[in-house]
């Protein structure tokens, strides 16, 4: 937002230039902020600082809403789940992200497609390896309470680069999954 701010009016490929990533991998973030009225887009022009930025406060953006209130259900599996079986969930589910739990059912970290395809391009025997070789654990995962605000989870998706984050409870226990999806439709509800 600060980079709109400063260069507006400014179009994707170049906030993707200056950011030094494709204009794809920002296109969700810059429809996000769109609809959260952070930034203004106008076709063949560009983005603009929006209305929802510093002249309208958080709390009247958001109100109360926490993560709890968005939150949708996460698609869990345990650690040594092998790779192969992994895949098959994410196909199933028909999501990109699995979070990964010990046999206490307490959260480890987080899965995603891509991971899974790193690990087994040019890897025959990988579909056997346990999932745990290819997630991402905590610290590096981050993960929110459903207590945190709303906002909150925008900002941890956007500085992190993720579609969606994990809900823990004070036990470490995977409660629900906050994803662009459910923080739009949230949007889009309160909208229409």
């Amino acid at each position: 937002m600060r980079l709109v701010g400063l260069h507006a009016p400014i179009t994707g490929d170049q906030i993707a230039e200056l950011l030094g990533t494709s204009r794809a991998t920002i296109r969700s973030d810059l429809s996000l902020l769109v609809m959260l009225n952070l930034l203004r887009a106008k076709p063949k022009v560009g983005y603009f600082p929006g209305e929802g930025g510093e002249t309208a406060p958080r709390e009247q953006r958001w109100g109360q809403t926490n993560v709890q209130q968005v939150q949708g259900i996460p698609v869990v599996i345990t650690g040594g789940l092998s790779v192969h079986e992994a895949v098959v969930t994410l196909i199933l589910e028909n999501v990109e992200t699995l979070s990964v739990i010990d046999d206490h059912k307490r959260f480890l970290g987080i899965v995603t497609a891509k991971d899974l395809l790193k690990l087994t391009l040019g890897n025959p025997q990988a579909g056997t390896m346990p999932v745990g070789m290819a997630m991402s654990r905590l610290p590096a995962a981050v993960a929110l309470t459903p207590e945190d605000r709303v906002e909150t989870a925008v900002g941890v998706m956007l500085t992190h680069g993720l579609d969606g984050v994990p809900v823990l409870s004070p036990e470490r226990e995977v409660i629900g999954w906050v994803s662009k999806t459910t923080v739009l439709r949230r949007i889009m509800e309160h909208e229409g």
